[in-house]
């Protein structure tokens, strides 16, 4: 395990001065099947998978959730252990951060005021920051990411290119329990009554599916029925229910080409996020 940025940088461009790549799979640890996953397919795909594990301060805007965020970095270095991660990097904040919270970031811009950036203002700029310090700190590199955090990939992508960084994003699909629920960190701060009620935002997500396969067009139409469905649910309390374009994360009043269903809700004190690509007409 590595705990600084110096030492991972000498060991990332020690590997490609070896003419290897290097696979980059940037957690918060907690990890499940969706983080297994990423490391599975870098592994595949790239000689030297690196994984970090840093719970990043500056995305929470609610202390209460940064102090409650999942934390079990003995089990996550054994879960990278048994999945052949060569290189974990896990700074503490003082490593990251070493003059307190840094006075110049990332401006994530239109892309990350929406949703996700209007729900948690803040977000996607402290999102933004860690991930570009961390690709620094890797140095060229493939670079995976879960779907599920759609908006945030989407906000990624765009500061890769808009910032010419040396970096190849690729995307993983959402992996999901036989019920459908998305894997996720928080899904363990869930009560038992809450974990069977946040099934309805995956039943929300397939119903505007189905529709967008019988050949719904009207987003409107799509958007209604994820709300009645996840609505119908008492313990669910909805933050947002949309269908946008897959590039912009615009809001769509017709299905014309890519467009994603977005979802959030609050179970109790849990806030639970999904997403899913609507099929083409």
């Amino acid at each position: 395990m590595i705990r600084t940025i110096p030492a991972i940088r000498a060991a990332c461009e020690r590997t490609r001065a070896e003419e290897r790549t290097v696979g980059f799979v940037p957690t918060m640890g907690a990890f499940h099947a969706g983080h297994r996953s990423l490391m599975r397919r870098s592994k595949d795909e790239r000689d030297v998978t690196v994984v970090s594990i840093f719970v990043n301060p500056l995305q929470f805007g609610d202390a209460r959730d940064l102090e409650t965020y999942p934390r079990d970095e003995r089990a996550d270095l054994a879960v990278a252990e048994r999945e052949g991660v060569d290189l974990v990097f896990a700074p503490s904040v003082d490593e990251m951060y070493p003059d307190g919270e840094p006075e110049v970031t990332i401006d994530p811009g239109p892309l990350g005021e929406r949703f996700e950036g209007a729900s948690r203002p803040g977000h996607f700029r402290g999102v933004a920051t860690v991930v570009a310090k961390l690709f620094d700190a890797v140095g060229p590199c493939t670079a995976y990411f879960g779907e599920k955090d759609a908006q945030q990939l989407a906000v990624i992508r765009r500061m890769v290119v808009d910032l010419s960084l040396p970096i190849d994003v690729r995307s993983c699909p959402v992996v999901r329990e036989p019920d459908g629920l998305a894997l996720s960190s928080r899904n363990r701060l869930l009560t038992p009554d809450q974990r069977e009620a946040a099934t309805c935002l995956f039943l929300g997500l397939s119903e505007a599916a189905e529709l967008a396969r019988a050949g719904e067009r009207d987003a409107g139409k799509l958007v209604a029925a994820m709300a009645r469905e996840i609505g119908a649910t008492s313990e669910a309390r909805i933050d947002y229910v949309a269908v946008v374009d897959e590039d912009t994360f615009e809001d769509v009043a017709t299905i014309d080409g890519r467009s994603r269903a977005l979802v959030a809700a609050r179970f109790g004190g849990v806030r639970l996020i999904d997403t899913l690509l609507l099929p083409a007409a």
